[in-house]
């Protein structure tokens, strides 16, 4: 059988680890060339482009462009095109997280987190929709959360960011309904990556237990599956998202979540 996105380019942001990294995997396993982005050791990502490109036979490229800046996320979609000339597939996945009440919340972390959670993704949405239109077709998912369809507690600015994301995804749908471009986003719960972790190790140092009863406690208060997600379960549903099978999902705001909202 061949491969869906034979020929497709595709944009993934903060993908050089994490569900970004997976993303990019799924994504070149159907045929698309990627655009890599973020940040890290230089000869470490040199490795990660030689591996996806030789295991799935793509080309891959990536820049460090800091999404945080408005300049940088109004023209990373122009480096793609620089690159590749032309972008089929747009994922947004960049994003950060500052945790605390909100009355000690910092401003200048609040104007943080929207600019790379919510402004990031509207300055590529807006760069990358003139060419999609063009050529008459297009891919858009935001990688949201959970907590961009619920609250949640000691992260206002991630909860409000996440909500707004989910809320231009159902605009930009809207925007493209009656063209084959689509605008979707994922909500996953708990997933396996480098924030979850970094949760685990703070919470077993405050009640004194080891990471993984931490790990296993955060999975089983959040997650009735009492397990937390794979990356590669988030990018399996957003490579889906791109094929023409989800062609009239339009919109959507799909939890990969454990049973999260179910209760």
């Amino acid at each position: 059988m061949g491969r869906a996105l034979e020929g497709r380019v595709a944009l993934v942001t903060g993908s050089t680890d994490g569900i970004g990294l997976a993303t990019a995997h799924a994504l070149a396993a159907q045929g698309c060339a990627v655009m890599l982005n973020g940040f890290g050791d230089a000869e470490a990502i040199a490795v990660l482009r030689r591996e996806l490109a030789q295991a799935h036979g793509v080309e891959v490229a990536h820049t460090d462009a800091d999404l945080g800046d408005e300049q940088a996320s109004s023209g990373i979609v122009g480096q793609v095109f620089e690159r590749f000339g032309r972008l089929d597939i747009l994922v947004n996945n960049a994003g950060t997280q500052h945790m605390g009440p909100v009355e000690e919340h910092p401003p200048q972390r609040w104007r943080e987190v929207m600019a790379l959670n919510l402004d990031a993704a509207f300055h590529t949405i807006r760069t990358a929709l003139p060419g999609m239109r063009e050529r008459g077709w297009g891919r858009i998912v935001n990688v949201a959360s959970v907590y961009g369809l619920a609250g949640g507690v000691d992260r206002s600015s991630y909860v409000a960011s996440k909500h707004g994301l989910v809320g231009l995804t159902k605009a930009v749908a809207l925007e493209t309904a009656a063209t084959a471009i689509t605008c979707n986003a994922v909500c996953p719960g708990d997933v396996s990556t480098r924030i979850f972790y970094r949760n685990a190790k703070l919470l077993a140092e405050r009640e004194q237990i080891t990471r993984a009863e931490a790990q296993q406690r955060i999975a089983a208060t959040n997650m009735p599956s009492g397990r937390v997600v794979a990356p590669e379960q988030v990018a399996a549903l957003v490579a889906f998202l791109c094929s023409e099978a989800a062609a009239e999902i339009r919109g959507a705001a799909l939890p990969v979540d454990g049973a999260w909202l179910a209760r």
